[in-house]
C-alpha cells in the first residue's frame, strides 16, 4: 500500500520568521515550513560560509531551560582545541565588495563539472520500477547561486567548507530535528558528521580518557567496541531483555561501582542504540527510556544516543499469514507512532543524538549529524575543522537537491513511511521462515519491532556435546556448519561489549535488509537444516 500522498510543494523564498505550530497538531507541509524560515543574508550560502543552527530553528526556545555544563567531563584535548584559524577567516568572505587574496580556495572555474543531474523518485512513486518510469530528473548547475536559481550549487558545494557542513543542508537537518524531537531545553544545536562511526570516534576522544569505562548493552555494535579499545577505553556491558537495557541493572552497577575491582573510575557515559539495536534488534519502549534517563540523572551519566534505525520502526507484528496493518494515515500519525527519543525527553542537555542518512537514503553518502548542547557542538565542529573537515560537498549537494528542493519535509516523511512498510514486509518474511524452518526445540526469538536485524537464541545446553564442549566451541561449530550449508549469519560473540567477561548465552544475528524475499526464506531454511544437523534433531518435516 502506498504511503499517504504528499502535500503540494511549491518554491517559496525565505521570509521573516514567525512561530510555527507544533508539527504534531498541524500538517508538515514543505511550503508552510519554507514560509516560516527566517530571512537570511545571501552571504550565508557562500563558499565555506560559517553557519549557526540557532538561525534555522522555526520557533522560539527561549522559554526552555539551558543545558547543564559538560566542561567537567571533557578531555584536555577537547578543551584546548582552537579549531582552524584559516576557516575562521572565511566569515569575512561574505562582506560586500571584499577582494579575497587570503584563503586557499581553488577557483570553481577549474572544477571540471558544469552540471549534475540525478533521477530520483517522484513523491508517492518510490519503487525502483516507478522511479524508472515516473522519476524526476533534478539538476544542479555550477553557478546556480550567483544566477539566483538555487541557494546551493556546484561552485559552492564542491569547494572547501566548514566542519559544521553547509548552511543549506544543515538548515533542513535542524528543521527536521525540531519537528520530530523538539528538544526540551534551550541551547541545542546540530552539526554535521561524516557518519556516526566517525562521530563516535570524535566524541570518545572528546570525553574519555585512557583507562575509562563506558556503559553499553551487553551485546553492542562491534565497531563501537573496536573504536573505543585502541583509546584505552573499555566497555561495561549492562544486562538486557527483549526491550534492551535494564534500568535496575544499570543502577545496581553504578551504585555498587568499585573502582579498585573494576580498574576504572565510575563511568560517566552511556552508549546505546535504543531503536532496532544492533545486534539484538531490541527497541526500548518510552517507559524504558524514561526510567533509564532517570538513572542517568541520578548518577550524572551522559548519553550517546546512536539512532541509525529510528525511522525503521515497523508495523506491529501480528503473526504468520495475518493481514497487513495499514500504514500511518498521515504525517502526524506517523510521527506520533515513533517511540519518543532520548533527545525529546532531555530536559538537562545530557544527550548527544546521532542521526544518519546511511540506513534511510544511502550509506555511501557519508553524511549525518549530531544534536547536542551548544557547548558540545562548538567543540565538535572545531575538531572536525582540523580532522574530517566537512562531509563531501558532492554528497551534501545531492542530498540538498533531493530533500530540500525536491521532496521537502513532507516528501521526506512520505519516503520514511514507504521504507517503514518495505522493511515491515522483509521482517515478516524472515519471521515466517523462522516459524517454518527453525527447530524450536533449541531455538527461540522475539519479533524485532525496528531496524534490520533478527536475533536468535540457541539453547546450547541441549547440544549433544555439552558440557564437554564450551559455548564458544559450540558456536564455532554451528557457524561453520551453516557456512557449509550455504548460508551466513553473524556470531553473537562478535558483539560482546566485554569479551573478557563470562557469558552463558549463545546467539546468532541474521539481517533481512539486503537479500530479496525468496533468498531470505531459503537462507533461513539452510540455517534450520544446519542447526538440526548440529544438534542431531533429524531432518526438517514440513509443517
Amino acid at each position: 500500500m502506498s504511503p499517504p500522498s504528499a502535500m503540494e510543494v511549491s518554491a517559496v523564498s525565505d521570509t521573516s520568521g514567525v512561530i510555527i505550530p507544533n508539527p504534531l497538531s498541524a500538517p508538515v507541509q514543505s511550503n508552510e515550513v519554507n514560509g516560516r524560515r527566517r530571512k537570511t543574508n545571501i552571504s550565508q550560502w557562500g563558499v565555506a560560509a560559517p553557519c549557526d543552527t540557532a538561525n534555522f530553528r522555526l520557533k522560539s526556545h527561549d522559554h526552555k531551560p539551558k543545558a547543564k555544563r559538560w566542561n567537567h567531563v571533557m578531555t584536555q584535548e577537547a578543551t584546548i582545541r582552537k579549531g582552524n584559524s584559516l576557516k575562521e577567516a572565511a566569515k569575512f568572505l561574505g562582506r560586500p565588495g571584499i577582494i579575497s587574496l587570503g584563503g586557499g580556495l581553488p577557483s570553481s572555474e577549474y572544477f571540471p563539472f558544469e552540471e549534475l543531474s540525478i533521477k530520483v523518485p517522484k513523491i508517492g512513486h518510490f519503487s525502483e520500477a516507478e522511479t524508472r518510469e515516473f522519476g524526476v530528473v533534478i539538476t544542479a548547475g555550477k553557478h546556480d547561486l550567483a544566477e539566483n536559481k538555487s541557494n546551493f550549487d556546484i561552485a559552492t558545494a564542491f569547494n572547501y567548507g566548514q566542519g559544521s557542513g553547509s548552511a543549506q543542508l544543515l538548515r533542513f537537518m535542524t528543521e527536521h530535528t525540531e519537528m520530530v524531537h523538539d528538544p526540551p531545553y534551550q541551547d541545542w544545536k546540530c552539526t554535521m558528521t561524516v557518519g556516526s562511526t566517525s562521530a563516535t570516534d570524535m566524541i570518545l576522544r572528546m570525553f574519555m580518557r585512557p583507562g575509562d569505562m563506558i556503559l553499553s548493552e551487553e551485546y553492542t555494535f562491534s565497531a563501537f567496541v573496536e573504536t573505543a579499545r585502541p583509546m584505552g577505553v573499555r566497555v561495561c556491558g549492562v544486562p538486557i531483555d527483549a526491550e534492551g537495557l535494564l534500568p535496575e541493572e544499570m543502577d545496581k552497577i553504578l551504585t555498587t561501582w568499585d573502582h579498585v575491582a573494576r580498574g576504572a573510575r565510575k563511568p560517566h557515559f552511556l552508549y546505546t542504540v535504543p531503536t532496532g539495536q544492533n545486534p539484538t534488534g531490541a527497541t526500548q519502549s518510552a517507559e524504558r527510556r524514561r526510567a533509564l534517563y532517570k538513572v542517568c540523572q541520578k548518577h550524572d551519566i551522559y548519553i550517546m544516543e546512536d539512532e541509525p534505525y529510528y525511522f525503521l520502526q515497523m508495523q506491529p507484528y501480528t503473526g504468520p499469514n495475518a493481514p497487513d496493518v495499514p500504514p500511518p494515515s498521515s504525517h502526524v500519525e506517523f510521527i506520533k507512532s515513533l517511540v519518543p527519543s532520548y533527545l525529546s525527553m532531555d530536559t538537562e542537555g545530557r544527550v548527544i543524538r546521532f542521526d544518519s542518512f546511511s540506513k534511510v537514503i544511502a550509506p555511501g553518502s557519508r553524511v549525518g549529524w549530531i544534536t547536542a548542547p551548544e557547548e558540545v557542538v562548538e567543540r565538535y565542529s572545531k575538531h572536525a575543522d582540523v580532522s574530517t573537515q566537512n562531509p563531501a560537498g558532492m554528497s551534501q549537494l545531492i542530498l540538498f537537491k533531493l530533500l530540500d528542493e525536491h521532496w521537502g519535509h513532507a516528501g521526506y516523511l512520505d519516503w520514511l513511511i514507504h521504507i517503514r512498510m518495505e522493511y515491515t514486509k522483509r521482517r515478516d518474511i524472515i519471521l515466517s521462515a523462522c516459524a517454518k524452518y527453525l527447530p524450536t526445540e533449541v531455538m527461540s526469538w522475539k519479533p524485532p519491532m525496528a531496524g534490520m536485524f533478527h536475533w536468535m537464541n540457541v539453547d546450547f545446553r541441549k547440544h549433544p556435546d555439552y558440557p564437554g564442549k564450551s559455548i564458544e566451541m559450540i558456536e564455532e561449530s554451528i557457524f561453520m556448519r551453516v557456512i557449509d550449508h550455504g548460508a551466513l549469519v553473524m556470531r553473537g560473540s562478535w558483539f560482546y561489549a566485554d569479551a573478557e567477561e563470562e557469558h552463558d548465552t549463545l546467539f546468532f544475528r541474521a539481517t533481512y535488509a539486503a537479500a530479496p524475499g525468496e533468498k531470505i526464506d531459503e537462507g533461513i531454511r539452510r540455517l534450520g537444516e544446519a542447526v538440526r544437523e548440529e544438534f542431531g534433531l533429524g531432518e526438517y518435516i514440513k509443517r
